[in-house]
């Protein structure tokens, strides 16, 4: 008999970035260019995947307990490898993410900024 192993999808914590959110795109394309000029552009990969998102995101003014609620939740994510849920700042739905890297800067005392990039993956729920 097989057993499964499922996991529970971690949920970013329900801090929200404080200002200077960036959404950027990159579709997924291949290029090929001709000696005359002309290109042809392919869709590289299923299309609902194709256009995936990143969010450089900046919490700023938190408390040592939120940035510490943030960093111990990003470095689970960074042992465990795994994706995370996340609703981007004017976005009606949460997506995976994952965040590969990210800076604290302790600006005064009990108050930090975190700035960070998450990155949209496709991956099973």
């Amino acid at each position: 008999k097989t057993r499964w192993i499922t996991s529970i999808m971690a949920t970013f914590p329900s801090i929200q970035p404080s200002y200077g959110v960036t959404k950027s795109s990159k579709p997924k394309t291949r290029t090929i260019r001709f000696a005359d000029g002309y290109e042809h552009r392919i869709m590289f990969g299923i299309a609902e995947h194709n256009n995936p998102k990143e969010y450089s995101l900046t919490f700023s003014n938190l408390t040592e307990v939120q940035s510490d609620t943030i960093e111990n939740f990003l470095d689970a994510r960074a042992l465990d490898r795994a994706s995370f849920t996340f609703t981007p700042p004017n976005e009606s739905s949460a997506s995976q993410f994952v965040c590969e890297g990210w800076d604290k800067n302790m600006v005064f005392n009990n108050r930090n900024t975190i700035t960070c990039t998450f990155r949209e993956v496709f991956e099973p729920s």
